[in-house]
């Protein structure tokens, strides 16, 4: 069984940050090299990073399937769509329909919040990430390219689901 759960405490925020360096350097290595995958996750799953995009109004899940923690999620709410910053699922736990019930729990999440659409970025060559999201509906509507310092960029599509 899948539970997902709001991450409010050190000890969550903890186990997001190993979790995150665990998927983060297996998943993005390849993609953005070991430099830039270990930049970003000081600068955005850090604790303190965690903390502070909660002050700015973010809200972290934690994932759970029977009973072990094996991923997390993150959204805001901006307009009347919801963003979703994060989801990721560690691999050994993937193909157990885990990403599916915590879209069906982002999708629940934006209808609660009265959002029409929910948006998000994906890396632009994080290709089986791009499929997986255009069979649940997502659209590409814009390409970005973000400076996050110290000479790298996040190189994303927007995508977008009407719901």
């Amino acid at each position: 069984m899948t539970t997902i759960v709001i991450a409010n405490k050190n000890s969550d925020f903890k186990l997001i940050t190993e979790l995150a360096s665990i998927i983060w350097k297996e998943h993005y290595t390849p993609i953005i090299g070991i430099e830039q995958v270990e930049y970003m996750l000081e600068k955005f799953q850090s604790v303190s990073a965690i903390k502070k995009q909660i002050e700015e109004g973010a809200k972290y899940f934690m994932i759970s399937h029977e009973d072990s923690a094996v991923g997390y999620l993150s959204v805001s709410k901006k307009e009347n769509s919801l963003f979703l910053s994060k989801i990721y699922i560690l691999s050994s736990s993937r193909g157990k329909r885990i990403g599916k019930t915590a879209m069906q729990f982002i999708e629940n999440l934006a209808k609660e919040k009265q959002c029409n659409s929910i948006s998000l970025t994906v890396n632009k060559y994080n290709t089986n990430s791009i499929k997986a999201y255009e069979k649940m509906g997502f659209k590409n509507i814009e390409e970005l390219i973000m400076d996050i310092g110290n000479g790298y960029v996040m190189d994303d599509y927007k995508m977008k689901k009407k719901i």
